[in-house]
């Protein structure tokens, strides 16, 4: 059953070609730093660490690159912001969007005190991590070959609630093509689809959700969370569905024993631009087929949907539009960049130190 409704969306997405700026299409985004392209780059290490200033404050990351990186092949970006509290490292292991996004560079960034902007415990603000985004892509196209065309972005839970305040943004937000939060706390987003910290950069913001009905830290009807008020996730969807002008209702497609619900909208007669993934029995966690960090950690089991999988087709059918394709919000430097630190790359035998003591400290943490 679940096969067939990844082919049909599969196949929505890519049919509005179009309407949304694809490769076929001649109007995509032909701009962005090429700088990176031609420099050797250090693929022994699983992940690559760096370092760069933004807003005055050291800020850090993390890059996995695919096997066969070359650096004369421009490559999609995929940035992967984690929940609170944890770092970026948590997301890695737990999504396995490496595993699941091999033709894509997946960079994960750190929040500061573990956490991302929007919640009450936050140490930064919107715009820091807004400010601390635009510097992170910019420094990944001086040191990797990059397609800005193709830059996309998800996360998790207080991760994901950053991601839809991207989605809201019309300057660094524009930088990417779609978006897909999981288990999203949206508490930047909560009064409605006029929300005036709400301004899309186009017309058109693909946009797949994935969320747990049975979720006990971001409830899905919404309500006092632990960071602030959390909207309820159909309040979120119909506001978008409003942004993007969507038709309603959706088209929704059941499955497992009618207990994953998979709804899509068409939206400026573009279907599938909006899609959504509740699934009813799940937790607050990373939707994955088989065991992961967050099922362990919420007590739940794997569930019927594997979320990496599922985000990396609606990303391949999405491209940043051009300037000139009746868009807004265009510009391919938004923000101005910080003064970027030197990368220091670890050396492979220390890094495995760290990641290991890593993984201890995220199985105590977990546990």
């Amino acid at each position: 059953m679940w096969k067939y409704v990844l082919l049909s969306s599969l196949l929505a997405t890519r049919a509005v070609s179009t309407a949304l700026g694809k490769r076929d299409s001649g109007n995509i985004y032909t701009g962005g730093d090429l700088s990176g392209c031609g420099r050797p780059a250090n693929i022994s290490s699983s992940s690559l660490p760096h370092l760069v200033t933004s807003g005055g404050m050291v800020r850090t990351y993390t890059v996995h690159l695919p096997s066969n990186y070359s650096s004369t092949q421009q490559y999609p970006v995929l940035v992967g912001y984690h929940g609170h509290p944890g770092i970026g490292l948590y997301l890695e292991l737990d999504s396995r969007l490496d595993e699941f996004a091999p033709d894509k560079i997946v960079v994960y960034p750190n929040g500061v005190d573990q956490a991302w902007a929007g919640a009450n415990y936050s140490k930064t603000t919107v715009p820091q991590d807004l400010q601390f985004t635009a510097d992170l892509l910019a420094d990944v196209r001086t040191r990797y070959c990059v397609d800005s065309a193709r830059v996309y972005a998800t996360g998790m839970s207080n991760g994901a609630g950053f991601v839809g305040a991207l989605a809201c943004n019309d300057t660094v937000g524009g930088e990417f093509a779609a978006f897909a939060p999981v288990a999203g706390a949206y508490y930047t987003d909560a009064h409605g689809p006029d929300d005036d910290g709400c301004k899309p950069a186009r017309d058109l913001t693909p946009i797949l959700e994935f969320h747990g009905g049975a979720d006990e830290s971001v409830f899905y009807d919404g309500g006092q969370g632990e960071g602030g008020y959390e909207p309820p996730i159909a309040d979120w969807l119909s506001w978008w569905a409003d942004r993007n002008d969507c038709q309603t209702p959706p088209e929704q497609q059941d499955g497992s024993n009618n207990t994953v619900h998979h709804l899509m909208w068409t939206c400026r007669g573009a279907r599938g631009v909006l899609q959504h993934y509740k699934v009813d029995t799940m937790k607050h966690v990373w939707p994955s087929t088989d065991p992961n960090f967050s099922q362990l950690a919420a007590g739940d089991v794997p569930t019927h949907i594997q979320a990496s999988q599922i985000m990396q087709g609606f990303f391949r059918s999405y491209t940043r539009p051009s300037a000139d394709s009746g868009t807004k919000g265009n510009a391919s430097s938004p923000v101005a960049r910080s003064k970027t630190c030197r990368v220091r790359s670890l050396h492979h035998g220390w890094m495995m130190v760290l990641n290991a003591a890593t993984i201890a400290a995220l199985t105590s943490h977990l546990m």
